[in-house]
């Protein structure tokens, strides 16, 4: 649950809302879809990985805790990581893209 405040609030500052207008969209109505479609896992712990970032250990424990395939994401402190997390690929949204559409 930690990850949808977080996304929420990204979502609600002024250069997405904007956007979002625009397109008919809320930031709480994409949470909302997000939370119907997603399989939420909640991890017992949040080992501390990113010094720098603690909000990060969130998806890393996320997941590990999900057996996800991927962690997608742009953030530079996640990349530092060297591309994977306890065997989870660390890519970039591009990447992703690639990844999904071969």
């Amino acid at each position: 649950m930690t990850l949808l405040a977080e996304l929420l609030d990204v979502l609600s500052r002024g250069k997405f809302a904007a956007r979002l207008a625009q397109a008919g969209l809320t930031p709480q109505g994409i949470v909302g879809e997000l939370r119907r479609m997603a399989f939420l896992a909640e991890p017992r712990q949040v080992p501390r990985v990113i010094e720098d970032d603690p909000d990060d250990d969130h998806v890393l424990a996320c997941a590990v805790a999900g057996q996800a395939d991927l962690i997608v994401s742009g953030d530079k402190h996640l990349h530092r990581l060297g591309g994977q997390y306890q065997g989870t690929p660390i890519v970039t949204p591009a990447q992703a893209v690639q990844l999904i559409g071969s």
